[in-house]
Formats: C-alpha cells, structure tokens, sequence
C-alpha cells in the first residue's frame, strides 16, 4: 500500500520567501546607505537615553503582562501573577528567535494548558488579549492613515475618488474564487466573538486590560521618540504612533516569519516617506528597535524550553 505524499505547506514556503526577500531588501538599503553612517547615527543617540529605552521596554513587558493577566484572572483567578510573567516572558523569546509555527501564543498557549483549571477560558484569554492590543493600536490608526493620506495626495494629485470607486467595484465584481475565503473570515469573526463573550459580560477587566495597553503603546512611542530625537530628528508623538501603527498592521500580514525583515523595511520606508524622517535614521531606528526587542526577550530563553517539556510530558501522560 502506497504511502500518500507529503502535502505542501504552501504558506510555510510563501513566509519563507517573503522573509528572504524582505530581508534582501533590507540589505540593499543597508548597503546604499553604508554602515558608518549608521554607526555615525547610532553614535549620536546619547547614553541616557538609550538606557531610558531599555527601562521604558522593561516597563511595557510588565505592561503586557498585566493586559494578559487582567484577562486570564477573570476565567481562572488560580494563576498567579508570576506565572503569567513567566509564560509572557517565555512567549516573548518565541516570537523573536523560534519559527511561526512556534510562535509565542503557542507557548503560553501550552503553560495555559498545563496550569490553568479552566482550558478553555485560558485558551480564549490568549486570543481575548491579542485582539485588546489590536484595539489599542487601532485607535492611533487614524493619525497614520491621515499621514498617508497626504503623501497619496501629493504623490498623485489626480486619485481623487479612485479609491473609493475601485472599492465599489471590488464588492460589484467578487471572483468566485474569493468566496471560500469570505466563508472563512465569517467563521474566524465567529469565532472570535464567541471568544470575547466572556468579557463583554465583565467590562471592567476589558478596560483594565485597554488600560496596560495604552501604557505599553506610551512606552512604545516614548521610545521611538527618544531615539529619533538622540539622532537630532523631530516627529510628534501623535506621527509616530500613527505611523507605528501603519507599520505595526502590515506587520501582521503573515508574509514573512514572525515579520522578520518586513518590520524593517515597513519602519524604515514608512517613517521616511509618510514622517518626513532620514532614510539614514528610520534605518537605524528599525534596527535598533529590533536588537533591543531580542534582547529584552532573552530572559524568555531560560523559560521557553521547560514551558515545552512540561506541556509535552502532559501530551504523553494523556496519550
């Protein structure tokens, strides 16, 4: 009997090339703007406020942890705060330096598992917190949207209602093709609203979660600010939340694995065509942003490996 063949994991192979290429261009730009000058420009970031970045990232990992732990306490008030931060942490590392496909909501995903008395209320805090800091990233969505706006409008005066009509016809005309995939972001939806349904029945720990939202988002910006200004650039908080904002949702386009080069890119050509920033200093700035993002999430390294075993010591006990 003939054993049937392996199937394809087309969007494995799509992120795989996403990420070669986002990273390709990434090193195009490297090379056209040439490392000295970004050493010249990280040079010129003073020492305190590279050492306020690193306090400020502290302070929104904590951040993130309170949103999640917000959540997760209104369907299992047994997990300890600690453990929360051991599995954000954990998480975290994943995100950064594991593949996708162990990504870090898998992570703490299987510490909910193994921990939590209520599963599947663990389970759906994880999506519950991902969708709050979705929320709160789309609030700041419009400032970078109007940015986007006037650079359209002063590279093509002409688009007028172009848009707009291009939408409408996209909706008079679906491929058929397309239709599976709306059925399926129906579902999604669904699923997502059956998720949430726990807390629209408790308000308060959704607004205490928006709540360490918004202060992991101040950080966030305060940082970029911080950086910016160190490379004697000026952009106003509301531009560069706005403009993070853009960055941050095409990010989440499961082009490349965990965005790897595509936050670069997305960064770097955002804030110097939208923000009226160097290409020189969007550069470093992405970069930076990213080492220190890997760097604040080392201590997850210690954390990841025994979240796994644990969980797959767990599989096999069941098994």
């Amino acid at each position: 009997m003939s054993r049937p063949a392996p199937r394809i994991d087309r969007q494995l192979i799509v992120r795989i090339l996403g990420t070669v290429g986002s990273l390709a261009l990434l090193v195009y730009l490297l090379r056209q703007q040439g490392w000295n000058e970004i050493v010249s420009a990280f040079q010129r970031i003073p020492v305190a406020s590279l050492l306020a970045v690193v306090v400020l990232l502290a302070v929104s990992r904590m951040a993130i942890t309170a949103r999640w732990y917000s959540l997760l306490h209104t369907t299992d008030p047994s997990i300890p705060f600690r453990e929360s931060l051991r599995l954000t942490l954990a998480g975290l590392f994943a995100a950064n330096f594991l593949p996708t496909s162990v990504g870090g909501d898998v992570v703490r995903l299987a510490g909910v598992l193994k921990l939590s008395k209520n599963r599947a209320g663990g389970a759906a805090s994880i999506v519950a917190d991902r969708l709050v800091g979705l929320a709160g990233m789309a609030m700041v969505l419009p400032f970078g949207l109007r940015d986007l706006l006037v650079w359209l409008q002063r590279s093509s005066p002409g688009l007028g209602l172009a848009g707009p009509a291009i939408l409408g016809l996209a909706q008079e005309r679906v491929p058929p093709r397309w239709k599976a995939l709306f059925l399926r972001l129906r579902r999604g939806v669904e699923k997502v609203a059956g998720a949430m349904r726990v807390w629209v029945q408790h308000p308060r720990a959704l607004l205490v979660a928006l709540f360490f939202t918004w202060i992991h988002m101040t950080c966030l910006f305060t940082e970029i600010w911080l950086l910016l200004r160190g490379m004697g650039e000026t952009a106003s908080p509301m531009t560069i939340a706005g403009l993070w904002s853009l960055s941050y949702f095409i990010t989440l386009i499961p082009f490349s694995i965990n965005g790897l080069g595509l936050r670069e890119v997305s960064v770097t050509y955002i804030f110097s065509e939208l923000g009226g920033v160097s290409l020189q200093a969007a550069l470093t700035l992405a970069l930076i942003l990213r080492t220190m993002d890997m760097l604040v999430s080392l201590p997850g390294a210690a954390l990841v490996s025994g979240v796994v075993t644990d969980w797959s010591a767990r599989r096999q006990e069941q098994g």
